[in-house]
């Protein structure tokens, strides 16, 4: 029998964080339409660029069946929509819209509000030092 305490992982404990995070940050956005999976997908369309569904996923962190229903939902929403490459038709290129840059104004606002909020309670310099502890378990975990 393992005597070893399960939160004693760093697997675990970075499960448990994202868990408390994720929950978090649904309650700041507090919207029935749209998610922090949303925000994510609208964030990285805000540049205006267009991006294939591929790059999408890669960047937003989501897999390209569960891209595709949020797409769905997000261009049955009216902001974001799908448009053939000019140089590959078989390829579609995603577009945030004017609404789309509206409401991703917004829930970006209540998703740095919550961040603030976790800033204020851990203190910039352990805030700072987070994030570049994150960067660098990303960087050395292996193939994303």
């Amino acid at each position: 029998m393992p005597d070893q305490d399960l939160s004693s992982y760093l697997a675990y404990l970075l499960a448990s964080a994202h868990r408390r995070m994720r929950l978090g940050l649904s309650q700041s956005i507090g919207d029935d339409e749209f998610n922090e999976d949303h925000w994510r997908i609208l964030q990285v369309l805000s540049d205006a660029q267009g991006h294939f569904m591929g790059e999408l996923s890669e960047r937003v962190l989501i897999n390209g069946p569960s891209l595709t229903k949020n797409i769905d939902k997000l261009v049955s929403r009216g902001v974001v929509l799908r448009v053939a490459d000019d140089v590959d038709s078989r390829r579609v290129k995603v577009f945030i819209s004017d609404l789309g840059l509206e409401v991703v104004a917004r829930l970006t606002e209540r998703v740095d509000a919550h961040h603030h909020s976790i800033e204020a309670a851990l203190g910039q310099r352990k805030t700072a030092q987070l994030k570049k502890l994150l960067e660098s378990l990303v960087d050395v975990s292996g193939p994303a």
